[in-house]
């Protein structure tokens, strides 16, 4: 596929997802109306630049689903950089750091080794799962990013001790995690991004009903859903001589 099938692709991705946004945008609106309950928050600045980043970052991940599609990933750039404001605009240091630092340099690999392969004529296209010791390997990561967030959190940053808000401490720990896992991973077209990504979903549903935010636990369901069917898509693309975990190898 030409680089001007791959632009126009993610510029239609773009497309359909402001026409989500907006009609799931009014839908709230005529609920908050019609319950007199507040689930838009135009005065909050932080809400309103999470808006674009979801936005942008539902095309980014409709993009990626094809595996070929390197151009998805400036849409994830910018998903990132709208993200790190937000999360500094809330005082969340780590995710802030973890988004302008991480998340983007990660994003600019993938771009790299994704163009790169079409370059060299589409030569490696194949999505896979990770390989056994992977796999472990990666358990584990995920295990230590998350304890070591609780344990930052707990310690440096709120300073209140590790006996209190122990599950939304741990369920924004399992967010880091998740997510710079399927970043990770994403670079190397390994399906175990998209378990990541999933767990990223569930975990941000958990966060956001422990915080009573009504308008972000739609949203994290809708980005089940998306994370959910991007990682389908890549699955069935997969030859079974590469399910590697899977099948023991």
């Amino acid at each position: 596929m030409k680089n001007s099938n791959l632009w126009l692709a993610t510029g239609r991705n773009l497309l359909i997802s402001i026409g989500i946004y907006g009609a799931l945008m009014l839908l709230l609106w005529g609920a908050q109306v019609l319950f007199d309950y507040e689930l838009l928050h135009f005065s909050d600045s932080a809400w309103c630049v999470g808006i674009p980043a979801s936005v942008i970052g539902v095309a980014y991940i409709l993009s990626i689903k094809d595996p070929q599609n390197f151009t998805g990933f400036f849409a994830g750039i910018v998903m990132s950089a709208l993200l790190g404001v937000q999360f500094l605009l809330q005082n969340q240091i780590d995710s802030t750091f973890l988004y302008f630092f991480i998340f983007i340099p990660f994003q600019m690999m993938s771009i790299y080794k994704w163009s790169r392969n079409k370059s060299d004529g589409g030569a490696s296209f194949e999505t896979k799962f990770l390989d056994t010791p992977r796999f472990w390997l990666t358990i584990a990561l995920f295990v230590f990013i998350t304890l070591g967030d609780y344990l930052l959190m707990s310690l440096a940053i709120q300073k209140d001790g590790l006996t209190e808000n122990i599950a939304i401490k741990l369920l924004s720990g399992l967010m880091i995690s998740s997510s710079f896992l399927a970043n990770y991973w994403l670079i190397y077209r390994k399906n175990d991004a998209w378990i990541y990504w999933i767990i990223y979903s569930v975990a941000g549903i958990g966060l956001f009903i422990l915080l009573h935010n009504v308008f972000s636990i739609v949203l994290f369901i809708f980005f089940l859903f998306i994370n959910g069917s991007a990682g389908v898509a890549w699955i069935k693309m997969t030859t079974k001589e590469n399910y590697g975990w899977l099948i023991g190898k």
